[in-house]
């Protein structure tokens, strides 16, 4: 039973990835090649390089969330950094490359050039991360080659392309994180660090800075949520998994084993549908038919 993963974007959502590999893993399911976008490139990295879903899980856990997005001289223009993150990068694919990779992988960004798609399946990965998770104005454009690139997100939440080109032939589990078109806007806050005191840090939400980071994030949501939404009816994954996440904030704290089970449960509730998908008549029918179903 072979198939590949489309992960969407979806930043602290991002960890029920872990635990629909995991559960997907658990099934006899066997992940040939994995497309990411965003946190969903994150965990395709890791996963494709040949960590196990506990190890990854592990690796989130013992992460200080609220150190990930301090700024160094390496941060260009941006609401915050990305020095926790790069640091963590280091430690865990140091200079491992695209060719290190233990099934096929690739991760996608956006040119804030020309506005292109670029998708990343060479050179070294925690490149192909700090590009795909770029958020445009929250983290700082990546810069690689000629591009500056931003979050993937931008024009392919879900990167349903990117893993059809991977394995062509094989049923494509796409891992939907964004709310859907109906559900309501949250509010966002801009991340503090956790030591500093109450008082301080309720007068930093109610600058006014804050209170435009709340509302340029609203719109990023809901952009994303129609760009996601209109992507995957046209991309036409065999599946569609949608743990259920949207009471999570993309740059939430998060107790990641939770969000996890989420993505196990998520997967629980479409396996008659991934076993109809996955099987060879339904898979004939479609070289056939080119229907998916």
């Amino acid at each position: 039973m072979e198939i590949t993963l489309a992960l969407g974007g979806g930043g602290a959502k991002g960890n029920a990835h872990i635990g629909v590999i995991r559960r997907l893993e658990k099934e006899g399911y066997q992940i040939r090649s994995v497309a990411g976008t965003s946190m969903g490139g994150l965990v395709a990295i890791f996963y494709a390089s040949g960590l196990a879903p506990a190890e990854i899980e592990e690796i989130f856990t013992s992460t200080d969330q609220g150190s990930l997005y301090g700024r160094d001289a390496n941060d260009g223009p941006s609401l915050l950094g990305l020095s926790g993150v790069r640091k963590l990068l280091d430690t865990v694919l140091g200079d491992k490359t695209f060719d290190d990779l233990k099934i096929p992988c690739a991760v996608t960004a956006v040119d804030t050039k020309t506005g292109s798609e670029i998708v990343i399946s060479e050179g070294f990965l925690r490149d192909g991360v700090l590009a795909t998770i770029a958020l445009p104005g929250v983290f700082p454009p990546h810069s690689l080659n000629d591009w500056e690139l931003m979050d993937g997100g931008v024009l392919n939440p879900v990167p349903v392309t990117v893993a059809r080109m991977l394995s062509p032939d094989l049923p494509i589990v796409a891992v939907v994180l964004n709310d859907p078109l109906d559900t309501p806007v949250r509010t966002y806050s801009i991340p503090v660090p956790s030591i500093l005191p109450k008082q301080i840090t309720d007068r930093i939400h109610r600058l006014h800075v804050a209170q435009a980071f709340d509302i340029f994030m609203r719109a990023v949501d809901l952009s994303s949520r129609a760009v996601a939404h209109y992507r995957l009816e046209a991309d036409a994954p065999d599946i569609i998994v949608r743990p259920n996440v949207h009471q999570f904030d993309l740059l939430d704290k998060v107790v990641v084993k939770d969000v996890a089970l989420l993505g196990d449960a998520a997967v629980e509730k479409i396996l008659p549908e991934l076993k109809k998908a996955v099987s060879w008549m339904n898979r004939l029918n479609k070289k056939i038919f080119g229907a998916k179903r």
